[in-house]
């Protein structure tokens, strides 16, 4: 509904009113706008909403009676006003200009508007058009995402405006170049580790600052062992053995020496598990603690594994094969089957 609608009044003041709008307005065909012997109302007037409009019409000496109309419904007939519309208020009515200003405009004040003019017992009208313009605004987007890494995501923004935005899709990452989708959807078809974090969806139509909202995709996939390197420590000085892993969700960590599993709190030992790797520390390392130790990382995705040697000054370690030699004697430590798999 526009700023139309007539002011009630008395029966008596309605007929008054009622004959000089017929006396202003008489039925006949109105003069186009481009008639060059008419005073012209103003060309199309945009504005944003919530902002004021202000509709003026020139006028020249030859004018007698003028009136702003919203298509069937009488705004103002010279000073008096004919809406219960508080916003619409009268500017100017003068020899020159008559105008109107419509404040705190809404899309529904959108749409044409007439000033209507008597010369010489002749009436004639103009016509200019109001375009109200609306920020952007997101008005839905998927939420937060899980997903296994592989699987496919559809993520939606879907936003308002007039004219209607423009809607762009990034993914907020150092590695990330440009957009990834000019559209309200943006597809992944099996998605990658790399490919988590947040998506940035932006509408933009050049009436406001663009509007942005994010959506965090996260991407699970089983553990991956880093880094697991082996360390000579001399009997006597503290040892630590370090065990790297990235996995979402994080992983758990075990430790074993041979075939048995190391508890936390066990004598000279302690077992520091945080988000992305596990500390072994030897606090006072001997003889009985050389040896072959097996991290073992593992989330509900799977689980791996990675083996390393803790051995003392003038052994003799490869790494690539899990024995170590001392005294010219070489010992391969054994492990279970199940544990001499090794993942990194």
């Amino acid at each position: 509904m526009g700023v139309g609608g007539c002011l009630a009044l008395p029966w008596r003041c309605l007929v008054v009113l009622c004959l000089r709008l017929l006396f202003l307005v008489p039925a006949g065909v109105p003069v186009r706008s481009g008639d060059a012997t008419f005073p012209k109302a103003m060309d199309n007037v945009t504005v944003r909403q919530g902002e004021s409009a202000t509709l003026r019409c020139s006028v020249d000496n030859r004018v007698t009676r003028v009136a702003w109309l919203n298509r069937s419904s009488i705004l103002y007939a010279g000073n008096d006003k004919w809406c219960l519309d508080p916003r619409v208020v009268l500017l100017a009515n003068t020899k020159t200009q008559y105008s109107i200003q419509i404040q705190d405009v809404d899309v529904y004040d959108e749409g044409p508007y007439t000033c209507s003019v008597q010369t010489d017992n002749h009436p004639k009208t103009s016509r200019v058009h109001l375009i109200v313009q609306v920020s952007p605004k997101i008005t839905e987007i998927s939420s937060d995402i899980s997903i296994n890494e592989g699987g496919n995501v559809s993520l939606t923004c879907i936003a308002t405006g007039r004219p209607d935005p423009t809607i762009t899709w990034r993914h907020i990452s150092p590695k990330a170049v440009g957009f990834i989708s000019e559209d309200e959807y943006l597809e992944i078809t099996g998605i990658t580790r790399e490919q988590s974090g947040e998506y940035e969806c932006s509408a933009s139509n050049d009436v406001a600052a663009p509007v942005v909202q994010r959506v965090k995709v996260t991407v699970n996939y089983p553990p991956y062992i880093s880094d697991a390197k082996s360390t000579g420590v001399p009997v006597g000085q503290k040892g630590i053995l370090l065990c790297e892993a990235s996995a979402v969700p994080s992983a758990d960590f075990q430790w074993y020496k041979d075939d048995k599993r190391l508890a936390e709190g066990q004598k000279g030992l302690k077992v520091e598990n945080k988000a992305f790797f596990s500390r072994l520390t030897f606090f006072n390392v001997s003889e009985q603690d050389y040896g072959n130790y097996t991290c073992v990382a593992s989330n509900q995705l799977g689980n791996t594994n990675a083996s390393m040697i803790l051995y003392g000054p003038g052994a003799v370690h490869d790494g690539n094969n899990g024995a170590w030699r001392r005294g010219g004697c070489v010992w391969l430590l054994a492990l279970p089957l199940a544990q001499l798999a090794r993942q990194f």
